[in-house]
């Protein structure tokens, strides 16, 4: 046997030195350390060959430059990122040897729209089961390992979306009078009782939470043979900021809004109060709710007696009681019961002018409260109307700027024996409030579904009304896209 010995092989032309035989032959090195390729350099298998010998780390090679978005056949020791959101995607697994190994990830987070099928080499197996896997959970990834025939290829690493970034998820709901879409929001507003069904809850990085409006009915006034009623207060107005909305609120808005999750959420829209004349007895308005959000209804007016059913959302005006100079009732409490920010404020004081006065005698009540102010105390001199109704509140929820829940005006009246430019009833407030009854004249109801107050009646009770209150509305607004 022939026997060659060097120090050192240098190439002599060119930057490649081959060694070996070629075709059939074998190179084989015979030492206790063998180093391949120097600092820096690089170390790499020709194309087509395969390695056996070293064993596997656990890891693929990630084919980064070629994502998968149809069936293709897989290769041991690679990884592929799979598109499935144009269709449903296969791969068929390489034949299985012991150590082969491969993996799968889900590219674009839709596996659980369009699965994901992983076929086994003819009558191999997969987990012991000679029959195809298909990964159906968004963001899903899989690593697949050859063992033998027994089991054929395990798995040995398994992830799904709750071990990747959260995706946006967005509010999905049904229901409502009707319904607005505004760019990326819909606007749900109800008018009359319903329900707000989700069907999707949605999440932080989306919406889960909603933007609502919640105004209560207004409350109502009377008039009556022994004064002038105050107007009604407008309704309890409540209103708060979803997640990841904006719109132009009022400034009693609250700055975080209503979770929702997937159910059905009864709305109830409240009923403006009634008014008396002198009968039925006059009513406050009826509460409005969504979740946990309820308004008062606002308080209801009376003649010539301070009013127990004063208070409310915001409260009815002050009356005014014949043969008592001075001034009259004081307004009731609005904000009642109490809620932070505030749902509405106090109605305005009435006043009586001396009966000595004769023709120039008069009754002037004061004007409910609205959402956004006081209702107006009625002036103690002539000529000038009675309290006007407390201003509603304003809010673009709805995508145009709205007001609601003002205050009804304070009826008017005069002594018999004259009428004077100051029995007029007040102004309603801005916001639906209702104006109150002149001498002679009935006084004006709340506007519907804004929970305006309404305008107080006047003496004598016969002809000169007081007015009802108007419907509340709930308007749910969220981020949908």
């Amino acid at each position: 046997m022939s026997k060659i010995e060097v120090d050192a092989i240098t190439e002599q032309s060119g930057t490649t030195l081959t060694t070996g035989g070629g075709a059939g032959k074998t190179v084989v090195v015979d030492a206790t350390t063998v180093t391949l390729g120097r600092c820096g350099g690089t170390v790499a298998l020709a194309s087509g060959a395969s390695q056996t010998g070293f064993g596997r780390t656990g890891t693929v090679d990630w084919q980064t430059g070629s994502i998968k978005t149809s069936t293709f056949t897989a290769a041991n020791g690679e990884g592929y990122f799979v598109n499935t959101s144009g269709g449903v995607v296969t791969a068929n697994l390489p034949a299985g040897s012991a150590g082969a190994i491969v993996a799968f990830s889900d590219y674009t987070r839709t596996f659980a729209t369009n699965a994901f099928t992983i076929s086994p080499n003819g009558s191999e197996k997969i987990g012991g089961v000679a029959d195809d896997v298909v990964l159906n959970v968004n963001g899903q990834a899989l690593t697949l390992v050859y063992v033998d025939a027994t089991e054929g290829w395990i798995n040995v690493q398994n992830a799904e979306d709750t071990e990747i970034g959260e995706l946006p998820a967005f509010i999905a709901a049904s229901g409502g009078n009707s319904t607005a879409t505004v760019g990326d929001f819909k606007i749900h507003t109800f008018t009359s009782p319903g329900t707000f069904t989700v069907s999707c809850a949605g999440n932080s990085k989306g919406s889960n939470t909603v933007s609502y409006l919640v105004v209560a009915g207004g409350g109502g006034s009377r008039c009556g043979g022994c004064g002038s009623g105050g107007g009604g207060g407008g309704g309890g107005f409540r209103e708060g900021l979803g997640v990841n909305d904006s719109y132009t609120g009022s400034p009693l808005r609250a700055p975080t809004g209503v979770p929702v999750t997937a159910t059905g959420f009864p709305i109830a829209v409240g009923a403006g109060g009634a008014a008396g004349n002198p009968a039925p007895a006059v009513t406050r308005g009826i509460n409005s709710t969504f979740s946990t959000i309820t308004s008062t209804g606002g308080g209801a007016g009376l003649n010539g007696i301070a009013s127990p059913l004063g208070p409310g959302g915001s409260g009815a005006g002050g009356s005014a009681a014949a043969g008592s100079p001075g001034p009259g009732n004081n307004g009731g409490l609005g904000n009642t019961p109490p809620v932070s920010p505030p749902q509405g404020n106090t109605g305005g004081t009435g006043f009586t002018s001396p009966v000595s006065a004769g023709p120039t005698s008069t009754y002037r009540a004061g004007g409910g409260g609205g959402a956004g102010a006081v209702g107006g105390n009625a002036p103690p001199t002539l000529p000038q109307p009675a309290g006007s109704g407390g201003a509603g509140a304003a809010t673009s929820i709805n995508n145009s700027a709205t007001t609601y829940a003002g205050g009804g005006g304070g009826g008017g009246g005069y002594e018999p024996g004259g009428v004077n430019p100051g029995d007029a009833g007040g102004p309603g407030g801005a916001g639906g409030g209702g104006k109150g009854s002149n001498a002679g004249a009935g006084a004006v109801s709340g506007t519907a579904n804004t929970g305006g107050g309404g305008g107080g009646g006047s003496y004598p009770s016969n002809t000169n009304t007081g007015g009802a209150g108007g419907s509340g509305i709930v308007i749910i607004r969220y981020k949908f896209q």
